[in-house]
């Protein structure tokens, strides 16, 4: 069989059926979750926190603590956003495309450092043997923490920690052997170029209207 094939085949010989189900419930619907956010449509919302509940209970049972946090906060940030993203004035949504400030930049950068610290002992916490995939691990959940918050607020530069995380995420789910969500992350990195290029053309256009 294609090298390729065995790759993403043969980590899921041992897998019970019903997390292979769960598995690909969840890539589909954090590939469309992805895909409405790069249309600035709301239904990213609803569509994400199904792929998170789920990627919840799949990265707990085989003791990604990091990882699980991370899909723990998306669950809880995507509310916020769910309802930050639908606020209306008159016929006008309250939180349009923008950079971030000088002060969300601060913020972003705090909780990065907050997200490391607590993932880090959550490990501990947890009497979890820590190896350089864990590190690396704490290292992107800050980012995707941070990136997340960006989003719920349409911030443009959500789509460039998007990026720079998912890249270091394909060839940490690689190694571990999660062949679908390294692939299902490899598809997030395509989609978020194309998310910060029309976010961006979107923002221009509203600047150049104003």
């Amino acid at each position: 069989m294609n090298p390729i094939f065995d790759f993403f085949l043969d980590a899921y010989k041992s897998t019970p059926t019903f997390q292979i189900i769960l598995e690909a419930i969840a890539f589909v619907f954090g590939i469309a979750s992805v895909w409405f956010a790069k249309q600035e449509n709301i239904l990213v919302y609803p569509t994400g926190i199904i792929c998170t509940i789920i990627s919840v209970y799949l990265l707990y049972i085989n003791e990604y603590f990091g990882d699980m946090m991370m899909n723990f906060y998306y669950s809880v940030m995507s509310i916020y956003g769910w309802w930050n993203w639908s606020r209306k004035k008159g016929s006008k949504y309250v939180v349009p495309i923008s950079r971030t400030t000088t002060k969300e930049k601060i913020i972003g950068l705090g909780l990065f450092i907050i997200t490391m610290i607590v993932t880090y002992v959550v490990y501990r916490i947890n009497d979890y043997d820590i190896q350089i995939a864990n590190y690396i691990d704490i290292f992107t959940s800050g980012i995707f923490f941070t990136a997340m918050w960006f989003m719920a607020n349409k911030k443009l530069e959500n789509w460039t920690l998007w990026i720079f995380a998912d890249l270091i995420t394909i060839p940490l789910y690689a190694h571990r052997g999660l062949g679908m969500l390294s692939l299902q992350y490899l598809i997030f990195t395509i989609l978020a170029i194309y998310g910060y290029i029309e976010w961006k053309n979107n923002l221009n256009n509203n600047l150049q209207t104003v």
